[in-house]
């Protein structure tokens, strides 16, 4: 649990674990950078736990590179997570034109908690015969998941686009300069099979 939050070594060296595993794709920029696009935008969407699903569902509309597309899910994650819902819901709230105070990152969680146990027991009840109750999971729809599902698109979107635009130079570079380094490191090894064949020079 406390790696989820804080992982060993940090979050920059996670980050630049990602960053190396998207340098090394294989496609090109702009397929890595849809994938990409696909990852970042997905981040902005109330579908925890099905995140690398659509993600990966998207990126194959796009044609994007599916692995970039899980790696870039990695945008959200407990640091940015609370913001990514606040400006989520408060654009949600902004384009339905819900009357609505400003979303706080508590009453956040807990529309998710009080959801989540309506869930679970309604879900006990069916084997039990128990009667259901699903009053919170209905606010929950109405306040809380339908605006951030809506409000989400737009910045995601833009922050998606972001991501696109930053990425594909980035990987242009990186994969022109290790395609050199791999013709150098040829062209090294072409020239020292050369030599042994050619035997010692001759006195």
């Amino acid at each position: 649990m406390l790696e989820f939050f804080w992982p060993r070594g940090g979050w920059g060296r996670a980050a630049r674990y990602i960053q190396h595993r998207l340098h090394r794709l294989p496609d090109p920029p702009e397929k890595i950078a849809r994938g990409i696009f696909a990852g970042v935008f997905t981040t902005f969407t109330p579908f925890y736990g099905m995140h690398f699903v659509v993600a990966g569902t998207l990126a194959w509309i796009l044609r994007g590179n599916i692995i970039a597309a899980l790696l870039g899910t990695f945008f959200g994650n407990p640091l940015t997570y609370v913001p990514i819902a606040i400006a989520s819901l408060r654009t949600g709230y902004w384009l339905l034109d819900i009357n609505r105070h400003e979303p706080h990152h508590r009453s956040i969680l807990a529309s998710f908690s009080y959801a989540s146990g309506d869930l679970w027991e309604n879900t006990v009840a069916w084997f039990t015969g128990a009667p259901t109750n699903w009053s919170n999971l209905h606010v929950f729809y109405d306040v809380v998941f339908y605006p951030y599902m809506i409000g989400g698109i737009l910045p995601g979107i833009v922050t998606g686009l972001v991501a696109y635009y930053l990425t594909v130079p980035l990987i242009r570079a990186y994969q022109n300069r290790r395609k050199g380094a791999l013709k150098a490191k040829l062209e090294a090894l072409r020239k020292k099979k050369e030599q042994a064949e050619s035997g010692p020079p001759s006195e």
